[in-house]
């Protein structure tokens, strides 16, 4: 039988990579996607056309229910979010809605009608904050920083209290910064990317950064969907820690991206105290040991290569005309 698989958050870069592992394998694969963001279906590209699109608002329980009962699906990926953790401030009730009460909706969906339904939520680093350890791994303390963090906290404890209370099987993936060419370029490590490739071109001159000694655990997008997968093909629902365990600079992050290129990233790098950040994290760094040995699960592109591949994708767009470039300053 071929199992169906629902994707909140489907037109995001991971609802992208997942859907593309989940096709893979024989599955079924339907993105809940509320009516405002249909245009964005267009970042989905090939798969367009191999996933299926149930347009539902998910601030509403009743739809939700709905959708869930007429599709009956084997695996939920809950990985609705905002994307981009500092514009929390701005929305921090719409944060809390999207996060926090998507996955309650969601699993109240399956409790009500009885499913055995496997349901994954999309924790984040984020929840541990201001850390006290380093590295952190399932037993560290949360210390939320931002309103992302907290609705992330927030939703991830509702999600073990229904697997506690219900028995359902619900998981997480408490997941470190993961990247790709599919990025937008706010991202620093987006930003980077087509920075580089802007200024290998000769398109653009400089890149504007803040604080270079600031440090990430930086991972494969496309490596952390295949745990998520992973997570729902075990036995036992539980949490786990996703990263490499490795922390690298903003500093690093740089001099890779732009010798992955032959350009020396102290000709070309503006520091500009404006896009220093006041709640920035030093030593989020994962430690993945219990991924490792309960669902044998290794990351397999390095540091060196995902930045490698995001500059390269972002010549060929550039040089394609897809995209455009880096202003001049």
């Amino acid at each position: 039988m071929t199992k169906t698989a629902l994707i909140t958050g489907i037109t995001g870069q991971d609802g992208y990579y997942l859907s593309r592992l989940l096709l893979n394998e024989g599955y079924r694969v339907v993105g809940l996607v509320s009516p405002h963001r249909q245009p964005n279906l267009t970042k989905l590209g090939t798969l367009t056309n191999q996933v299926e699109i149930y347009t539902v608002d998910l601030r509403d329980s009743t739809a939700l229910l709905t959708a869930v009962e007429q599709l009956r699906p084997q695996e939920i990926y809950n990985l609705a979010a905002p994307s981009f953790v500092p514009d929390s401030w701005n929305d921090p009730l719409g944060t809390l809605d999207l996060i926090t009460g998507t996955a309650t909706r969601l699993l109240e969906a399956v409790r009500k009608i009885g499913l055995s339904t496997r349901f994954y939520q999309a924790s984040s680093s984020e929840m541990f904050g201001d850390v006290l350890l380093s590295p952190q791994d399932e037993e560290t303390p949360f210390r939320p920083k931002n309103p992302y963090a907290a609705a992330k906290l927030h939703a991830h404890w509702t999600m073990v209290h229904h697997r506690q209370r219900y028995g359902l099987f619900a998981c997480s993936g408490i997941l470190y910064n993961h990247e790709s060419p599919l990025r937008p370029p706010q991202f620093v490590t987006r930003k980077v990317s087509l920075a580089a490739a802007s200024i290998k071109l000769g398109l653009t001159d400089t890149l504007e950064m803040g604080n270079l000694d600031a440090k990430r655990d930086w991972g494969f997008a496309g490596d952390y969907v295949e745990v998520m997968w992973r997570m729902l093909q075990v036995d036992d629902p539980d949490e786990y820690v996703i990263g490499t365990g490795k922390l690298h600079s903003v500093r690093e992050l740089v001099a890779t991206a732009f010798e992955s290129v032959g350009l020396d990233w102290t000709q070309h790098v503006i520091i500009n105290t404006n896009l220093l950040r006041t709640d920035e994290h030093f030593q989020l760094v994962a430690n993945p040991c219990k991924a490792k040995r309960n669902l044998n699960w290794e990351p397999q592109v390095s540091f060196e290569q995902l930045l490698e591949k995001m500059v390269k994708t972002d010549l060929e767009r550039l040089q394609s005309g897809a995209i455009a470039p880096l202003p001049r300053f």
